[in-house]
């Protein structure tokens, strides 16, 4: 069941890379500008928020093989609409319904993830789940570029299509049950934790977790729009900043196990703070490989520490939502608001000033490491 559900996981985020950035390419070509390229992306993130927001209570209804069924349908079905030969005039419905299921998918993975594993290793077992979902960014978005920009948008459609409808072969090997809401995976039972702390860690873990995903929303919209900074340099540190992400995610979640996940939130937002520290001297390439590996390093030890954090607290599915809510969130707001503020400061200003936002979530990391010693103890 693990092996299957890392394959959904898999699957939905190759779909969705592969045509995150054709379908606003598709848009700009068409005569939408760069206003309607936004629209589609836009689209995509409202759906995939709308279902974050729902996907516990559908789970608690349905089941997690249902949802997941659901959601791999939604993701799948609609990228075949662009294979019609005007596609614009659907590519917002598309968009949205494509998030919906993408949405869907993802809460679903991360807590039948969770579920499935032994508490002693939850941490190594989302930490290989992040591997298996860093993947498809560093490999099927260039790819979806690249099949745009020699005129296959089609086939990137359909093989988006068929890539997400694959899960539904092996989805019966997945268990069916609704969220169970009693009894978390240590045991005990969950009006015997503090409620305070529970409280505390709904909103604190989230907060810490979306000024993160801000500011990599941030570096993956506007580091290749600064001026100076050559495409391919920009791609390659990227590119560096991914794979770093992603290891340091995997090594987190062991670490975790060992010594506590709690332990790990502040030297991790110190460092993410400082590879954002590290774009205000942008005309140096040592500089920005160098940031870009801090912050990956960081990043990707705050994805495993908030995640496995939230699921000690809460039931998987609802841990998961409010995970993947802040991932989106996070990530969709950030761009937005600094491509208002980089007009007035400029660049590298303007990243260090997401840097400060990082740093301004240590007194929440504090609170959950202090939060965190009784529990432990």
């Amino acid at each position: 069941p693990l092996a299957v559900t890392f394959l959904a996981e898999f699957t939905s985020l190759t779909s969705f890379f592969l045509l995150l950035a054709v379908m606003p390419m598709l848009a700009a070509a068409a005569g939408a500008g760069s206003s309607g390229a936004g629209l589609i992306t836009g689209s995509l993130l409202l759906g995939t928020v709308a279902a974050e927001a729902v996907a516990t209570a559908a789970i608690r209804r349905f089941g997690y093989r249902t949802v997941l069924a659901a959601g791999m349908v939604l993701l799948g079905a609609p990228a075949l609409a662009m294979l019609v030969r005007e596609p614009q005039g659907v590519m917002v419905s598309v968009s949205v319904v494509r998030g919906f299921g993408f949405g869907l998918s993802g809460v679903v993975a991360g807590a039948l993830t969770a579920k499935l594993l032994p508490p002693e290793r939850r941490g190594e077992g989302l930490g290989l789940l992040g591997v298996v979902s860093g993947v498809p960014a560093i490999v099927a978005l260039p790819a979806g570029i690249w099949l745009a920009g020699h005129h296959l948008a089609a086939a990137a459609a359909a093989t988006a299509a068929t890539v997400a409808l694959l899960p539904l072969v092996t989805i019966r090997w997945l268990p069916g049950g609704r969220e169970a809401q009693q009894t978390a995976r240590t045991g005990r039972p969950r009006s015997a934790r503090s409620p305070g702390r529970v409280a505390g860690a709904t909103l604190r873990l989230p907060l810490i977790f979306a000024a993160a995903t801000i500011a990599a929303g941030v570096l993956d919209s506007f580091l290749p729009l600064a001026k100076g900074i050559p495409s391919n340099l920009a791609s390659a540190a990227l590119l560096v900043q991914a794979i770093t992400g992603t290891l340091s995610r995997w090594q987190a979640g062991k670490h975790g196990d060992r010594y506590g996940h709690a332990r790990l939130l502040i030297p991790a937002l110190a460092v993410t703070a400082l590879g954002m520290a590290a774009m205000i001297a942008l005309g140096s390439p040592v500089m920005i490989f160098a940031g870009m590996v801090l912050f990956g390093a960081g990043f990707g030890v705050i994805e495993n520490a908030t995640f496995a954090l939230l699921i000690e607290q809460l039931p998987e599915a609802k841990a998961s939502a409010l995970w993947n809510l802040a991932y989106d969130a996070g990530y969709g707001a950030g761009p937005a608001v600094f491509g208002l503020i980089c007009v007035s400061t400029g660049y590298p200003a303007a990243f260090a000033l997401t840097g400060v936002l990082i740093l301004a979530t240590l007194p929440a990391a504090l609170r959950e490491r202090k939060a965190a010693v009784p529990a432990l103890a």
